[in-house]
Formats: C-alpha cells, structure tokens, sequence
C-alpha cells in the first residue's frame, strides 16, 4: 500500500506544476483497528485534498471497494476467582460468561442477513485450571455493508454478551477501540478510469472470480471516502489460492509478481490522477464532493 502510493506520487511529482495540482503521500497509521485516517481528518491532515487514492494488494485485481462499516469492541467479564476442587461454589465463572456470550453469537448469526459479519477472538481466558476465572477479555468486530445495520447488530450483539454477564453474576465491560468504521463511498466514473488505466498496462479484471471478495474488507478510508471523492481499488499478487491474512499470501508478497503488481499499482493510481486532473469536469466533479 506505502509503497504504490508513494511510487504514484514520484510518477505525479514530474507533471504536477503542468496540471496546477498538489500531490500529498500522507501516512495514515493504525488503518486495522485504530482509526488513523478518522483522527487526522478531525485533525486537519486531509484538508485542502480533493481525491484520495489508495491500492490494496488482494489475490485478484477489482477495480471499485465495497468495505462493510465495523465497530471494534472490547470485551471484559469480571467474575470472582476460586479453587476450582476445593471451593468451586465460592466462584464467578468469567470463562462461563464469555462461553454463553459466544454461543448466543453463534446462534444469533442464523437470523443475521448475508450483509453482516459477526466474529472475534478470546484474549484472555484464565491464569491456571485449577481457578475459577476471574477475568476473561476479548476483540470482537460488527460489520455490515451501512452503518445503520452495523449499529442494529451491535445492539444485538451486546445483548448476547449482557446473557453472559446475567447468566453467571459477572460483570461486563464493553467499549469501543476506535471511532467507528463508514462503509465505503465509490465513485464508479472514477473506479471505470482505474479499470482503463490498469487494463492499458495489462492488468485483467474478472468480477465473477470469487476471490474478488477482498474489497469488502473494512478501512478508516470509508470514514474519508464520506467527505472527499476516493478510490480503493485492489491490484493482484498472482497469490493463487491463497488470500490475505494467511501465510501463503504474505510469501506470496515478497515474490517478483507482487514488486510488479507495485510498480502497475503506482502507475495506475498515476495515470488516473492525471485523467481526473486534465478533465475540468471531473476537477469540478471531485472538488464539488470534497468536503472535509
């Protein structure tokens, strides 16, 4: 992701007097569960911009984003600890409270629609087996393709870790990590430039392969995509079967195929920041949405 942008804004840095723009590479950190972007948009970092762009690496190359809303929630169920053989009946079971809630999850997902995702980890579980739990936290994530169905689940979702609490006498913490995740906003005149361009430069797109479901992937470039035009296209690896978040991709991320898709991704992103430059309608298309 650094990497293409900062190769699209060496490309753009040559032309940029000719087409009277200003090219800005800002590092956003904290995009997977902190909210980077969301915090310098508050603070000022992205004003004056009129079009955000950003390449993600996927298995297969999409031309347009679809990112669900999320919410990234802290989990914490306080109980009392006690030796569970000689005074079993003395303790309130954190453990039992995160068992119940996971279960309600489980059994809620049969009644959630196809546009929500619900899951999340354990944390921490316990100190030793012959104790109680005292204490058990997780990380749990509600998604949903807008940000009204993301705050019904989560309501839904928080009530089945209220069972948990109710259940066994726990108490129960829940806050959110960040600020919360908007559902991307696209632009399908600026997403059909991105196609045309990384086709020019021999990059194939195939909307039926199933592996295109990476773009649904939630970023804090949703909560930017609302106040300034954007683009979060994806740029293939040739990973095969392999998709993120396992470690055949990340090995397929250091091969000569993915420095290429870097290079393509660079030039792509370039040549569609040149086109809606040196379109006075797009220009005025773009600085008419930006509003930050």
């Amino acid at each position: 992701i650094a990497s293409s942008s900062v190769g699209a804004a060496i490309a753009l840095a040559s032309v940029a007097k000719d087409l009277n723009i200003r090219v800005v590479v800002l590092g956003t950190p904290a995009e997977e569960g902190g909210g980077g972007k969301i915090v310098m948009l508050e603070r000022g970092a992205f004003d004056g911009i009129d079009v955000a762009a950003l390449v993600h690496p996927g298995p297969v190359d999409v031309s347009f984003a679809e990112p669900f809303a999320v919410r990234h929630i802290a989990v914490k169920f306080s109980g009392k600890a006690a030796h569970a053989a000689a005074y079993p009946e003395q303790g309130v079971n954190a453990a039992d409270a995160f068992t119940i809630a996971q279960v309600a999850i489980g059994l809620l997902r049969q009644q959630l629609p196809s546009t929500v995702r619900v899951h999340g980890v354990m944390t921490r579980g316990g100190e030793a087996p012959n104790a109680i739990p005292e204490v058990t936290e997780g990380r749990w994530y509600v998604r949903a393709t807008s940000t009204k169905l993301m705050e019904e689940t989560f309501d839904r979702v928080a009530k089945c870790f209220e069972a948990g609490a109710l259940a066994t006498g726990c108490v129960l913490e829940i806050h959110d990590e960040s600020e919360p995740y908007s559902e991307f906003t696209n632009h399908p005149n600026l997403n059909d430039i991105y196609k045309l361009n990384a086709q020019a430069i021999g990059r194939v797109f195939d909307d039926n392969d199933p592996r295109i479901k990476m773009n649904r992937a939630s970023t804090d470039l949703g909560n930017i995509s609302k106040v300034i035009a954007s683009i979060h296209p994806y740029i293939g690896v040739n990973s095969g079967s392999a998709v993120n978040h396992q470690k055949e991709f990340a090995a397929a991320c250091i091969t000569a195929d993915a420095d290429q898709a870097v290079l393509d991704a660079s030039k792509a992103m370039a040549m569609t920041l040149v086109d809606i430059a040196s379109d006075p309608a797009l220009r005025e298309y773009v600085k008419g949405y930006s509003r930050p």
